[in-house]
């Protein structure tokens, strides 16, 4: 069969459809239940019969076509019937930054999804905080294209609290320059706070799950107008484990909402929550696509592993939401031992936007020197004046013309740099420790030292932009 057919059903009045895509694949003598698409709403339903997979393989055609276009949209993949998948990260009606939720089980395809989207911010001048709470493995190739990686929960919460000292610097000179709605550019850039596995931050017993839930919800709810977005991706089986369903219901109605493969809780959670309607129905996502057959002992046993459905899922905020999508397959189609070249194409060669030089003081040292782990907490959080505590919940900002600490001092690479070109042989981490700590600047930790290590085994570009 090569033609695609398409027809709808209903239901009566005060009816609701339900369907199991299994049994009516083999009602209707389909081998694969991927061919069929179902967009059921209430008493009626949209079928769709592909001659074979429609998502098999969403290739992205150019990697600058990631660019947000003129309404402040990237494109991230299709639909199963070929219309293009957008997410809006700037609305220019508004003058407004937005908040994305990606949600998906293990290997559902958020981190890959995570690559695209850091890869059009980049392409689009925006300034992107990326905290990637899997020890930088969820994308590596990001760590050199963003303004600020971190890789420790330490690191992410400095990354909040510079994210809510800019919102709060920027609120105070737009006010003085009389401006009530953000101009993107003009003169500062969009500003993104990504955090990939956002769950290991905000599950319950998480250390700092009430300060990062303080700043998420307070960066969502105040800094879109501020050109300050926020970006969550997780995995969860009920909205309780990321910071209480109060934080994220206000993001999810408001926001833009991506769900991969999820679990009967979480789903029950979005139609109680009115972000899907009751009646509204979206095929669940099996973790492998193509057809199932059964097999006779008398056969030669064969290789017929199916194809995964990482990145499929719904834009549940979207005009469609009950239509599936896939996000493009990108990156190599085997792992490398180092960086994958096909996903650093999607960054491209070009600098990455930076957070405007305005508000470095009150960014503070942390993000001056793009610290991370207990380095970058202690920066953001230092203690108070003769206390034993560790943190000082929500410290204010510096006010404008105020000194950041650590601002005029060298980075922690360039310090560990100047000490190896010293030394007279080889040194190892202890020793490197020691020496940077004896050359009269801040203090550092051991972990910033390894850290470093890592920075200066990359190819490294300036801290600063140009």
């Amino acid at each position: 069969m090569s033609r695609i057919y398409e027809f709808t059903v209903e239901a009566p009045p005060g009816d609701i459809i339900t369907y199991d895509p299994v049994r009516l694949a083999d009602a209707m003598r389909i081998d694969d239940p991927s061919r069929l698409a179902i967009e059921a709403m209430g008493s009626r339903a949209l079928v769709t019969v592909y001659p074979s997979d429609p998502l098999a393989d969403v290739r992205l055609p150019d990697p600058a076509l990631l660019e947000m276009d003129e309404r402040g949209r990237i494109w991230i993949g299709r639909y199963h019937n070929g219309r293009k998948v957008y997410v809006q990260l700037y609305d220019p009606a508004s003058g407004s930054a937005q908040r994305l939720l990606v949600f998906g089980t293990t290997g559902a395809g958020k981190s890959t999804l995570a690559q695209i989207i850091l890869a059009a911010m980049k392409r689009s001048g925006i300034a992107t905080f990326y905290g990637d709470l899997k020890e930088g493995q969820s994308a590596p190739e990001a760590l050199r294209n963003v303004d600020w990686p971190t890789r420790s929960q330490e690191g992410v919460m400095a990354q909040l609290h510079a994210t809510w000292c800019v919102m709060k610097d920027r609120a105070a000179r737009y006010a003085a320059a009389g401006r009530s709605k953000f101009l993107r550019d003009r003169p500062d850039p969009l500003l993104y706070m990504v955090i990939d596995e956002a769950n290991r931050l905000l599950e319950k017993g998480a250390p700092y799950r009430d300060l990062a839930t303080f700043y998420i919800k307070d960066i969502g709810r105040t800094g879109r107008s501020l050109g300050v977005g926020i970006a969550l991706l997780a995995q969860a089986g009920h909205l309780d484990e990321l910071g209480g369903s109060d934080t994220m219901r206000a993001m999810l109605k408001e926001g833009e909402v991506l769900l991969l493969r999820w679990t009967s809780s979480m789903m029950q959670q979005l139609v109680a929550d009115g972000l899907l309607s009751p009646g509204q129905k979206l095929a669940p996502i099996p973790k492998r696509a193509g057809a199932t057959r059964l097999i006779s002992q008398f056969e030669t046993e064969a290789d017929d592993e199916r194809p995964g459905t990482q990145g499929t899922g719904y834009r549940i905020s979207g005009p469609y939401p009950g239509a599936k999508m896939r996000a493009f397959n990108v990156g190599g189609p085997v792992p490398t031992e180092g960086l994958d070249p096909e996903m650093l194409a999607l960054y491209g060669d070009g600098p990455h936007a930076c957070l405007e030089k305005a508000a470095w003081p009150v960014a503070g040292g942390a993000y001056v020197e793009r610290l991370d782990g207990e380095a970058a907490y202690a920066a953001a959080f230092p203690k108070a004046t003769g206390s034993t505590e560790t943190t000082v919940a929500r410290s204010p900002a510096p006010g404008p013309g105020q000194a950041a600490p650590g601002a005029a001092r060298l980075t922690i690479p360039d310090r560990v740099q100047a000490a190896l070109e010293a030394a007279d042989g080889e040194m190892d981490a202890h020793a490197l420790l020691e020496a940077v700590n004896a050359d009269g600047g801040r203090p550092v930790k051991l972990g910033s030292i390894r850290n470093a290590l890592i920075d200066l085994h990359r190819t490294t570009g300036p801290k600063e932009c140009p």
